[in-house]
């Protein structure tokens, strides 16, 4: 799978910063995506200084697995909050490298623009990949929210500063909320539809479920 080399990866933690404050005015935040047929999750898993890195493409609106690659590399830059894609593209990358189905979404268990210079690991990974994007977390980096209602679909918006730069969804009744934001080349109310779309019956989308599956070394049924 092609995508950009927009800039180096050995950079210091200020530097990252710096490339955070410079790319996040390239994301998009409006649709700009034709017909959904796939849609995939993506996963690291750590061992000691190796990521299992992991993509999953499934079928839309069956969500059945018709791709995966599961790789291994090296860890090449510290956990740093904030700083998460510097981490985790470049391995992400080397699994995206080996594809064989090309994925109309991609929905990240990660923040987009919900981060506090607005360029999470969701935004990164699809300006790298110039693919539509949405962030799915399961905790909030930034920004203050009311709680939505109990109800599955109910939700309310991630404020920081009076800007609304995410949902806080109800994915299932009675269970905690995700973090949905944006990521690249997709509009707020399409990524809150979209990721209700592909949850069944669980808190995560069934993206990130078998993306976490296939890092933690489960084989996946891939239908032929």
């Amino acid at each position: 799978m092609e995508y950009h080399a927009l800039h180096s990866w050995d950079v210091t933690p200020e530097e990252a910063r710096q490339l955070q404050n410079r790319l996040r005015a390239q994301v998009i935040l409006t649709d700009r995506f034709g017909t959904i047929n796939t849609v995939a999750g993506v996963d690291i898993g750590l061992k000691k200084d190796t990521a299992i890195a992991s993509v999953v493409v499934l079928s839309f609106p069956e969500l059945q697995v018709v791709d995966s690659v599961v790789t291994a590399s090296p860890v090449r830059f510290p956990y740093i909050p904030g700083l998460l894609s510097f981490r985790e593209i470049p391995p992400l990358l080397t699994a995206f490298d080996q594809l064989k189905t090309i994925p109309d979404l991609i929905i990240v268990d990660g923040q987009g623009i919900a981060h506090p210079r607005r360029f999470g690991l969701a935004s990164h990974l699809g300006l790298i990949l110039d693919k539509p994007t949405i962030g799915c977390a399961k905790s909030r980096l930034c920004g203050q929210y009311n709680e939505p209602d109990s109800e599955q679909g109910a939700y309310t918006y991630l404020t920081d500063k009076e800007e609304v730069i995410g949902a806080v969804i109800r994915t299932r009744t009675n269970v905690r909320v995700v973090y949905v934001s944006i990521g690249h080349r997709i509009s707020l109310d399409s990524a809150r539809i979209w990721t209700l779309a592909c949850c069944r019956g669980y808190r995560l989308p069934e993206t990130t479920r078998y993306a976490h599956n296939a890092a933690s070394g489960k084989t996946l049924r891939i239908r032929t």
